[in-house]
Order: structure tokens, then C-alpha cells, then sequence
């Protein structure tokens, strides 16, 4: 089965191919400081350029994994209307894949329990957690740093927090006895063999795939007045 994944929850534009007997491919635009993320321009480019390297197009994927987040509302938006136009017009089955969850997955690689904390502005992570893969023990949610010592209390083991989240809030994770991998560590970013891997294993959504904000947007539309 071929597998295209993509990833727009986070500043990152992320693109991942997985094809049966080959390392799993994979394309990220990180946008440099100060810069807008690139998802609007960035992901069908990755996408094609994946496909193109391993001499195939969209016809040929046979699944579409898409990140549902959390994450940002924009990103989230571009990144699954992308996946559910692409799915609709090859027939490819879409599936949803918890952007955490794939964050928390190479982390679990080295044993659990595992955090991932995703930065979610507004003074607070999005954070779930994982004690084996597969196995979560706390679903996502919207928390301020100073609730996410009690998150790992609730669940007493040697905890590891990765995600841009645990690194913002390094102090408070480290405080409460977590362990943080270096701020340059790989196990902060979505990797596309997480992506790959979950979207490959799960059953496929259907096509009303939707995102997962966990919250209300950043910016909530004004009512409408009434005459």
C-alpha cells in the first residue's frame, strides 16, 4: 500500500511517502524566523516532489493520511482540505492521524510514558500523552503551563515531554521530574515515518475528515447584526 501523509498542523510544512520495500520519504519546508508558515504554498509542491522522486503520481497513492492536530487554526484548515481534495479526486482513502499522537510516537521508540506538548499559543500547550504506542492515557486538551505538572502526576512513571510546547515550557516540565530532549533534538518535530506509519495502521475516516481544534479558533468571526 502507498501511503502519502502530510502535516500542517504545526509552523512546519510536513510531506511523507511511504512505498512498500523503501525507506519512508520525507519533505519539510520550517519556516526561518520571522517568517509566515508556507502551508498554503508549500504542501502540494512537497507532495508532487515526493512523488515525482519515487517515480509516481497522485493516481498511484493508494491512502492519504492527513494531521487533524491540534494545532494552528489556518494550518489545520489548509492541510485537510487539501487531503480530502486530493482523496476525492484519485479515490485514495483518507484518514485522520492525531498530530500528537505521531509527535509522542518516535519519542515511545525509547520507552514511555511520553508527552507531547504542542505550543498552542494564548499562554497554553495542546498536550496529550502516551504510555506505549497506541496506548493513550490522557486525550487532547488545552492547558496552561502551570496544569501540566499535574498531567504527569496523574500518570507516575519516568516521563519524557518532547514537542515545541515542552520546549517553551521547559522549566515546568523539568521541575516536575519530566525529561526534555535538547532544544534541537528531532523528537520535537512531526516526523513523516510517525505520519506514515499511524495512517498505514489506522482504519480509513471516510471523507468527512475534520479537524481537531481542541479549542475555539484564535479569531472567532463578529455576529452578525440584526436589523
Amino acid at each position: 500500500m502507498i501511503v502519502l501523509a502530510l502535516d500542517t498542523a504545526t509552523p512546519d510544512t510536513v510531506a511523507g511517502l511511504a512505498v512498500p520495500g523503501r525507506p519512508v520519504a520525507e519533505r519539510r519546508h520550517r519556516p526561518g524566523p520571522g517568517e509566515r508558515p508556507g502551508h498554503a504554498t508549500q504542501l502540494l509542491p512537497l507532495a508532487r516532489e515526493l512523488l515525482g522522486e519515487a517515480g509516481l503520481a497522485f493516481p498511484d497513492v493508494d491512502r492519504i493520511g492527513v494531521g487533524i492536530g491540534p494545532g494552528t487554526f489556518t494550518g489545520l484548515r489548509i492541510g485537510v482540505a487539501t487531503a480530502r481534495a486530493l482523496a476525492q479526486g484519485t479515490g485514495a482513502e483518507l484518514v485522520a492521524v492525531s498530530t500528537l499522537e505521531a509527535l509522542a510516537l518516535a519519542a515511545l521508540d525509547g520507552g514511555g510514558p511520553v508527552m507531547a506538548c504542542l505550543d498552542a499559543r494564548r499562554g497554553e500547550a495542546f498536550a496529550a500523552a502516551w504510555s506505549a504506542p497506541g496506548a493513550r492515557v490522557l486525550a487532547p486538551r488545552a492547558v496552561p503551563p502551570q496544569g501540566l505538572p499535574g498531567l504527569l502526576e496523574a500518570h507516575p512513571g519516568a516521563w519524557r515531554c518532547v514537542g515545541d510546547g515542552s520546549i517553551r515550557f521547559r522549566d515546568v516540565l523539568e521541575a516536575a521530574g519530566a525529561q526534555v530532549p535538547q532544544d534541537g533534538s528531532a523528537l520535537h518535530r512531526v516526523s513523516a515515518t510517525a505520519l506514515c506509519r499511524l495512517a498505514g495502521e489506522a482504519a480509513a475516516s471516510g471523507p468527512d475528515v475534520r479537524p481537531d481544534y481542541v479549542r475555539e479558533p484564535d479569531a472567532v468571526p463578529k455576529p452578525t447584526a440584526t436589523t
